[in-house]
C-alpha cells in the first residue's frame, strides 16, 4: 500500500509545474509547460549543438538576427523578430545556432507553445530579476480566427498596459508570412477613394496588425539545386569526418542527394541533413559490419 501511494504521490508531482527557477547559471534553455495546476519552466540540459558555421546559403538572415541579438545582449535597443518562409530553410536551426554562440555571453533561451501564449506575463514576470537575457522562442507560429494566443502575443508585442521585461525578446518563426490565413475573400472590403488610393479591409488590416508588430522581419526561400547541394555536401562531409569515414561528398552521393530530394519534394537544410544521416549512417553501419 505504501509503494502505490508512494507511487501515485510521484506521478502527481510530474504533473505540477515546478516552483523553483532553473539554475540559469548551468542551464541554457527551458521549456514554459502546462499542468493541471498551472504552468511552469522546465528546464533543458542539453539543446541542439548546431552551430552558425552549420547554416548555409542563409548569410543575409544569419548576419541581420546575430547583429539584432548582440544589440540585445549589450543592453542596446533591438526588435522582436519574426523568420517566415519555407519551410526546412534553416529558421529554428538559426535561433538555436545564435543561443550556442552566445551563451557565454547570458543569453538564455525559453521556448513556448502557442497554445500557451496567454501565460506570457507570469513568464516574463519569472524572468524580470534575472541576471540573464533571455529569448522567448515561439517555434512554426501560426493561428487560425479566434485563437486566444493571436492577442495575447499582439498585446505582448506592443499596446498594451503589459509590457515585456528589458532582458526578453520575443522570436517566432511560421511558414505564414501574416501568422493567419488569408482567403481571397479577406479582400472583399478593400476599397478604392476619389483619387485611386487603395484602402484594404478591416479584415486584412487586423491579420497584417500581428505580424507587422515585430521589428524585424527575415524571410527564407526554397533553395535551388547548387545550394541544396552546398548543403549536403557541409553536412556528408562533417558527418564522415565524426565517423571516420572516407570518400566524403563525391559524384555518388550526389546523385543520390538529388534523389533524396526528389522523393521528399523539397530541397531545403533540413532535406540535406536528412540525406547525410541516411547516407553516412548506413555507410557506417556497413563498415562495422565488415569489421
Amino acid at each position: 500500500m505504501k509503494k502505490q501511494v508512494a507511487r501515485l504521490a510521484e506521478r502527481l508531482l510530474a504533473l505540477l509545474p515546478s516552483d523553483i527557477s532553473p539554475d540559469w547559471e548551468d542551464i541554457p534553455a527551458a521549456v514554459w509547460r502546462p499542468s493541471v495546476i498551472g504552468a511552469g519552466l522546465v528546464p533543458h540540459a542539453e539543446v541542439d549543438s548546431i552551430e552558425l558555421d552549420d547554416l548555409l546559403q542563409i548569410d543575409r538572415q544569419k548576419a541581420a538576427l546575430d547583429q539584432n541579438i548582440r544589440q540585445f545582449l549589450a543592453c542596446l535597443p533591438a526588435n522582436n523578430a519574426l523568420l517566415w518562409g519555407s519551410r526546412g530553410t534553416g529558421k529554428s536551426s538559426l535561433v538555436h545556432a545564435l543561443l550556442n554562440a552566445h551563451r557565454g555571453e547570458g543569453l538564455r533561451l525559453v521556448e513556448v507553445d502557442k497554445h500557451q501564449l496567454h501565460d506570457l506575463p507570469d513568464l516574463v514576470e519569472q524572468l524580470r530579476q534575472q541576471p540573464f537575457r533571455f529569448v522567448v522562442f515561439c517555434d512554426d507560429l501560426s493561428f487560425e480566427a479566434g485563437d486566444p494566443g493571436y492577442k495575447a502575443l499582439k498585446s505582448a508585442l506592443e499596446g498594451s498596459v503589459f509590457t515585456t521585461s528589458s532582458n526578453v525578446l520575443i522570436v517566432a518563426t511560421s511558414n505564414r508570412r501574416h501568422l493567419l490565413p488569408e482567403y481571397l475573400t479577406d479582400n472583399d472590403d478593400a476599397r478604392l477613394d476619389a483619387e485611386g488610393e487603395l484602402h484594404q479591409g478591416e479584415l486584412v488590416e487586423e491579420k497584417i496588425s500581428l505580424s507587422d508588430r515585430f521589428g524585424l522581419w527575415l524571410s527564407f526561400y526554397p533553395f535551388k539545386q547548387d545550394a541544396y547541394l552546398d548543403v549536403a555536401r557541409h553536412w556528408v562531409d562533417k558527418l564522415s569526418a565524426e565517423y571516420g569515414l572516407e570518400g566524403g561528398f563525391g559524384d555518388e552521393a550526389r546523385a543520390h542527394a538529388l534523389r533524396f530530394a526528389l522523393a521528399r519534394g523539397v530541397r531545403s537544410g533540413r532535406t540535406a541533413q536528412h540525406f547525410a544521416r541516411h547516407w553516412v549512417g548506413e555507410r557506417a553501419l556497413a563498415e562495422q559490419t565488415q569489421r
